[in-house]
Formats: structure tokens, sequence, C-alpha cells
């Protein structure tokens, strides 16, 4: 497959092959914006580079993770070219245990008669169910195979243990608007691409760039359909200028500009770990920001509800402890009423979080309080806290000296509520924003009277 691919610069057929096909790169020196992962001495350059014969040179298998359009596939065909490799490639999408022990038995084979190595190329090897990245591992082990394996996709999530622990996990970038640039304006002039038959204007380019998203391929069809409609009556008078693509061009083969987000990728995490961030981080503009892409993505907006709920508390805490209750009517009104309009709701919400003032110390205080459970300090509960629904209870001391709190003035009883082996430990601490800094002075009074339970020594006063 790879051999006939590169076999020629210009094959008769090349010019019915989609743009993004046709500027493929040939060479690592071709790869625009992967310099980090292409370099010498890393892990792809050796693999390119190194003996087919000599197979101790090379990692034996490499996982290629990053987002979509960046040069997965390519930099796989590129290994087996520039080292002489076979070629084979499954997809995770149409291919089954069946297929990959075929092309793994064939690889074999063609190791054992012919002496050449084979790279074995895996799109979207995140969508193989364990059985079938299972069936792989014996030939990655004894190496009949050079495995290349391309997702998009954390592999620490979706590879099983053994095959992650076999390979090298090479990030791959998205790319950047200098390098998509840069992909765009060789496909307008080079023979395999548009050789140089229409002009691209800069407000055109920098569109092309924007809805591209740090993709190639998509840079490279908006590309190839704007040139389709500049030159849609493939005649030109002599001497006349070429087609000029313009900014009017690029929109008008553009429905919409689709947002990069997989909403069971990284991109889903990452967009929303920035929206929570920037939500925490009161930078209301920010969040919103996400907040849209997430919507234009088609993310459930049950989800961001959520999200945005567990920032109240998390983020806002006691500093402004009505944000919560916004938040929460406002997950309730998306249920209700769905999107579009839900849009309002969630945006409501999320300026009612960024813009509040911000205290993570309920979110510290329980987390400490859970260390505690979990480090077995947990003691037993005071006598005069048990319950005593019957005499023998009753008999044995329980709820025996307890203070109804309402009984007593301001409804603060000087008793112990911990148990012996953490009192006086502390683990809510207010700040001095927002409503935190009217409780703060109010909680040191409630537990100076509080203290009063307990002796200088630590041990239970009145109230036991």
């Amino acid at each position: 497959m790879v051999d006939d691919l590169f076999q020629a610069a210009d094959p008769p057929e090349e010019h019915t092959l989609p743009l993004a096909v046709r500027m493929r790169p040939r060479s690592l020196d071709e790869v625009v914006g992967q310099d980090k992962v292409t370099a010498p001495g890393t892990p792809l350059e050796r693999l390119a580079r190194s003996d087919p014969n000599n197979r101790l040179t090379a990692p034996s298998s490499v996982i290629l993770f990053g987002p979509p359009g960046v040069g997965k596939t390519t930099l796989a065909y590129i290994v087996a070219r520039q080292s002489g490799r076979h070629f084979e490639e499954l997809s995770a999408v149409t291919s089954g245990v069946k297929e990959v022990r075929q092309v793994l038995a064939q690889a074999r084979e063609r190791l054992v008669s012919q002496g050449r190595e084979t790279v074995l190329f895996i799109d979207e090897v995140h969508r193989f169910s364990k059985s079938q990245q299972d069936a792989l591992l014996p030939s990655v082990e004894n190496r009949d195979v050079t495995f290349i394996a391309a997702t998009t996709e954390n592999p620490s999530f979706s590879v099983i243990s053994p095959l992650l622990s076999r390979s090298v996990v090479v990030k791959l970038e998205a790319l950047d608007d200098q390098d998509l640039a840069k992909l765009v304006r060789r496909a307008v002039k080079d023979q395999r691409g548009l050789k140089d038959q229409v002009r691209l204007a800069p407000e055109a380019l920098d569109q092309i760039v924007r809805f591209a998203g740090g993709d190639a391929r998509r840079a490279l069809t908006i590309l190839e359909a704007a040139a389709g409609a500049v030159t849609e009556d493939g005649s030109r008078a002599k001497g006349a200028r070429r087609p000029l693509i313009n900014a009017k061009v690029v929109s008008s083969v553009m429905d919409v500009a689709t947002v990069r987000y997989d909403k069971k990728g990284d991109d889903h995490y990452d967009v929303a770990s920035a929206f929570i961030k920037s939500m925490r981080g009161s930078d209301v503009d920010a969040a919103l920001h996400y907040l849209a892409r997430m919507i234009r993505a088609g993310e459930d907006p049950r989800f961001i509800a959520r999200r945005i709920m567990i920032a109240s508390a998390e983020e806002v805490g006691m500093a402004s402890p009505e944000v919560l209750e916004i938040t929460v009517a406002a997950a309730q009104a998306v249920a209700m009423v769905g999107m579009p309009e839900a849009r309002l709701i969630l945006a409501e919400a999320v300026i009612a979080v960024a813009t509040a003032p911000k205290s993570n110390a309920s979110y510290l205080a329980i987390n400490q309080a859970l260390e505690d459970v979990d480090a077995g300090h947990i003691g037993q509960v005071p006598l005069h806290l048990r319950n005593a629904p019957t005499k023998l209870m009753k008999a044995w001391g329980n709820h025996e000296g307890y203070q109804y709190a309402h009984d007593a003035p301001d409804a603060v009883a000087p008793q112990q509520y911990m148990p012996d082996e953490l009192v006086g430990r502390r683990y809510y601490h207010p700040n001095d924003r927002g409503y935190e800094r009217q409780l703060g002075p109010r909680l040191e009074a409630i537990r100076a009277i509080l203290d009063r339970a307990v002796g200088p020594d630590g041990n239970a006063g009145s109230g036991q």
C-alpha cells in the first residue's frame, strides 16, 4: 500500500485525489509543526532511518497520540517508506480479531520468507476492544511487526497496559496558525497541489486558518473547496489574472466553522478543565468563551450545568452561599427548557460563579475531615450525644448530660461534640472574602464557647 502511494512523484491519476492526500508529506523533512517529535534522535526519526535488518536500533512499537489532522497517519506512512518496510493498515472501526490475526500471520510469513519487516498501522486504536488489543501482543513482543498506532484519546485510558508498556508514546500537538498558513501557502504553489493556478488573499488565508482549528486536513479541504468555487467554469481568457480566493469565497463554502471538540476524547476534558479554571480564576469572559465552545460542539447542557453547580460549591463556597442556589435553579431550568434557550440560563449561572467572591474553605474542610477518617482517626461518639431510645441505653449513660442548644444563650451550649481523639481539631478556616468575612468572627466566638467544655489539659469538662 505505501509502496504504491509513494511510487512516483506525479502518478497519472493523482490529480483526482483530494488535495489533503496529494499534499501529504513524503519525508520527515516535509512534516510541518511536529519538530519536537521528528528531530534527529527522536523515536520516530530513529525508526524512519533504521535498518529493518538491525531491529535493535529503534523502538518496535509507537503510539501516536494527538488531535485530528496533525499527521498521525502520514508519519506512519513516512516511517514505512523511509525505512523500506512493507506497510499494512487496519482501521479499528472496521477490523476485528480475525483481520488482525490474518495480517499478523502474513507479516510473520513475509519476515521469514523475504526477510522484510512490516509496519502495521492501526488507526483509532482506542476503538479496539481488549481482546483485539490482546491479539497484537505476541507479534509486538516477538517484533514480528513494527507496530504503530494512532489515537485521539489518551493512551493511558484507551490502550491496555501490556501493550502500552511495550510502546513509546509520541504526543503530537495541534498545529498553530503559522504552521497551518505555511501548509496552505505550500498547497497553493506546489505542483502536487493547486500549481499556482489561483491567488489567495491574506484575509482568506486568515479565515481558512481560523476555521481549520489546528487541523491540517480541514485547512486543505477548505482551500480545495474555495479553489473549486473560483475555477468552476474551467475557462480563463489568455492573459487574464488568476482567480482570486477572498474571504467571501471562503465563507461561501463554509456553512459554519466547526469547533474541534471530541466529546469522548481529551478535547472534552481540556475544554471542561479550562471552563472550570476560568470560573475559579474569576475570568468571566474566558468562562463564557469555553461555555460557547461546549454549546457549539453539542455538549449535553446537563453536563455543563452539573459542572457549574460543582464549581459554585468548590470555588465560591461560603464566600457567597447564595450562588449555589442560583446554579441549582439553573440546572433545574436547563432540564425544563432545553436548548437553545438554555444557553441563556447557563450563561447567567456562569457569570454568577465567575464574578462571585471565592473561597475553597468548604472544599478543604471536608477533604481534611475525610483524611482523618481514612487514617482511622474516628474515636467514640461522646456518650451525651448518643441516641437513647430504650431504658437499657439510658442505663448505659447514653444522652446523659446533653444540653439542648436552643436553651443556651445564642443557641450555643458549651459541650463537647468531637470524639475525645479529635478534640481541638479544626477543619474549616474561613477567609476574609464575601460572607466569610462576617462568618470568621462569629465562628471564633462559637468555638470559644464550645472550648469551655474542654479543660486546659484537653480533657472533657462540662457537658460530660
